[in-house]
C-alpha cells in the first residue's frame, strides 16, 4: 500500500507513539508485508525468529520491537506491539468509509457495463468496458476491474484477508488494506470469494476464468489464461503462473508457486511448490504418472499378504 503523499519518519513515529532509529525527516512511502516490500515501505516484525529477514528485505523501514542494530540506509521504528501499530497505520492511511448508496459516488464505471440489480459497487472502485456484473455480487472498496468482465451472481471481492495473531486472549486480526484486481477478459463464476491483499493486490490475470464456487485468498496472484474449476480453494500468497489449469476441489496451501502451464487434476492437495509443464495428482500433489503407479502398487498389497500368509 503505497500513501496518497510521501510521509516522513517522525511523522509516523508520532501516529503510533513510538520511538525511531534514524533521521526525523527520512522519507516513508507506503507499508506492505514482506514478500511485496519495495524500498521506501514499512515492514512489521515482532518474532526474532524473523528480525533477519525482515531487516534485509527491500523495506527500508523496519516496525520491530526490539532495538537492534539499524542496517545502513535503512530506519527503525520500536514499538512495544508491532502487530497493533501496523494496523494502527492502515486504519489511518486506509480507514473504512461507510458506502451511502448501493454504488458508490466516487465508483467509476466503464461504457457499456450492465449492472443487474441488488449489485453493490463500494467506494473508489472502477470498472471497465464491456462488463456485465450479475444480480448480488458485491464490491468492495478500491475494487479494479478491467474491460470485458462478467461476474456471476453472489460472488464477492475484497472481503478481508483470513490473517490472525494468537494472543492470550483472542485471536487479533490483521487489518487489510490492499484491494483485488480483476484484469481484462476474465470470467468469475457464482458465489466466487476474491479476499483483498493485506496491504497489496490480490491479482486474476488477464482472459482467466473461474468456475463456480472458487476461493482466492488474499495477496495470491493468478496469471493469465488459467482455469480453475468449481470449489478449488487457493490460500493467500500463492503465485500461479500463466495457462494453469486446475480441476475441481484442489487445495493449495499459502506461499508456494504453481508453475507455467501446469496441471492439477481434480481433489489433489498442493503442499509445496510445483514446477511448470507437468501434470499433477493426488495428496500430497506429485506427478501424475509417478502418483498413479504408487496407487496401483497400493492395490497390489492385499495379493501379497495372501500369497505370504500362504507360505
Amino acid at each position: 500500500m503505497k500513501f496518497k503523499n510521501p510521509q516522513t519518519l517522525e511523522a509516523i513515529a508520532a501516529i503510533i507513539n513510538c520511538d525511531y532509529v534514524g533521521h526525523a525527516d527520512f522519507s516513508v512511502l507506503g507499508m506492505n508485508e514482506i514478500h511485496v516490500v519495495r524500498p521506501g515501505d514499512i515492514v512489521f516484525v515482532d518474532h526474532p525468529k524473523y528480525y533477519d529477514k525482515a531487516l534485509e528485505s527491500q523495506a527500508t523501514i523496519v516496525l520491530i520491537n526490539k532495538k537492534v542494530d539499524c542496517p545502513e540506509g535503512k530506519a527503525l521504528l520500536i514499538s512495544d506491539d508491532p502487530f497493533r501499530d501496523f494496523n494502527t497505520l492502515t486504519n489511518h492511511f486506509n480507514p473504512f468509509i461507510a458506502a451511502r448508496a448501493v454504488i458508490a459516488d466516487s465508483a467509476v464505471i466503464g461504457e457499456h457495463t450492465i449492472i443487474q440489480p441488488n449489485v453493490f459497487v463500494g467506494n473508489n472502485v472502477t470498472i471497465g468496458k464491456n462488463c456485465l456484473i450479475h444480480a448480488n455480487v458485491s464490491i468492495y472498496d478500491n475494487t479494479v476491474i478491467g474491460d470485458n468482465v462478467t461476474i456471476h451472481s453472489g460472488t464477492v471481492l475484497g472481503a478481508d484477508a483470513f490473517y490472525y495473531k494468537n494472543r492470550p486472549e483472542n485471536f487479533d486480526k490483521l487489518v487489510s488494506g490492499g484491494n483485488v484486481v480483476i484484469e481484462d477478459d476474465v470470467d468469475l463464476g457464482a458465489l466466487c470469494t476474491i479476499d483483498r491483499g493485506v496491504t497489496a493486490s490480490t491479482i486474476i490475470g488477464a482472459g482467466s476464468k473461474l468456475d463456480n464456487q472458487v476461493h482466492v485468498g488474499h495477496d495470491t496472484v493468478i496469471g493469465k489464461r488459467c482455469l480453475i474449476a468449481s470449489q478449488v480453494g487457493i490460500a493467500g500468497c500463492v503465485l500461479i503462473e500463466d495457462f494453469v489449469t486446475i480441476w475441481g476441489q484442489v487445495g493449495i496451501t499459502s506461499g508456494v508457486t504453481i508453475g507455467e502451464k501446469a496441471v492439477i487434476s481434480a481433489q489433489s492437495g498442493v503442499s509445496k511448490s510445483l514446477p511448470g509443464h507437468k501434470s499433477y495428482f493426488g495428496t500430497p500433489a506429485d506427478d501424475f504418472r509417478k502418483k498413479y503407479k504408487e496407487l496401483a502398487s497400493i492395490r497390489l498389497i492385499p495379493d501379497i499378504i495372501d500369497k505370504l500368509d500362504k507360505l
